[in-house]
């Protein structure tokens, strides 16, 4: 029964071939396309006022060098959160689960705003590493710490994203399961338990949402301290 539970995070294969790829791609289908006409219809308004929302308030802290990542950034937005959202339906895979994808989405964003840092101000890039006033005996042991807090950075945004949406998707198995076995035996208990389901259902929506902006936001974050 315990090894059930975690088969929902195996990634689908047909004919010995892994479907993650398709479970990436097809995401792009569902959003409406822009038109020549001169009005759109109110799915692209509403979706052009949110994505107009979010670059707005997303790229407010940054300067004018780090604006050249809004459409990275707006449109890796959209996509953890189409992912995310599409793994809450019965019988569906979420990619976002696997450590690997999202490791590959993380390492290579952050290694972009690193570079840049060292490139266009490699003392301030630098300077990250000794905060100014440190006592002379601090500084080989500050420095060390503050390296590897560095470079724990892509492996903390990996491992959150991972970590809440697997918990997530595993407690709604959980809670389904108890509500299924004990319908036959307790029906009060188990409606009270569909309806604690229900609930964490909702609030899985939000999580969705919400860890797909904390990724983004962390990865803005670290190219405001580069640019």
């Amino acid at each position: 029964m315990m090894l059930s539970f975690f088969d929902q995070f195996a990634s689908p294969t047909y004919m010995g071939i892994p479907l993650i790829a398709v479970a990436i791609a097809l995401p792009w289908t569902l959003y409406p396309t822009p038109t020549s006409r001169w009005l759109n219809t109110r799915v692209l308004t509403l979706q052009g006022w949110f994505i107009n929302r979010f670059t707005q308030q997303l790229l407010l802290p940054l300067n004018v060098g780090g604006h050249k990542w809004a459409v990275l950034f707006t449109s890796l937005m959209v996509f953890l959160i189409t992912i995310n959202m599409l793994g809450l339906l019965p019988y569906t895979f979420t990619p976002t689960t696997q450590l690997s994808l999202n490791m590959g989405i993380a390492v290579p964003l952050w290694l972009a705003t690193v570079i840049i840092g060292m490139r266009n101000q490699p003392t301030a890039a630098l300077g990250h590493l000794l905060p100014e006033g440190t006592p002379v005996p601090l500084i080989p042991v500050l420095i060390i710490i503050e390296t590897i807090s560095l470079f724990i950075r892509p492996l903390a945004l990996g491992v959150r994203l991972t970590a809440n949406l697997t918990a997530g998707h595993l407690l709604i198995q959980l809670i389904a399961t108890a509500a299924f076995v004990l319908l036959p035996i307790m029906p009060t208990v188990a409606i009270l338990t569909a309806t604690v389901l229900f609930l964490l259902t909702l609030l899985e929506v939000a999580v969705a949402m919400i860890q797909a902006y904390v990724f983004v936001l962390l990865l803005s974050l670290y190219l405001q301290e580069n640019v």
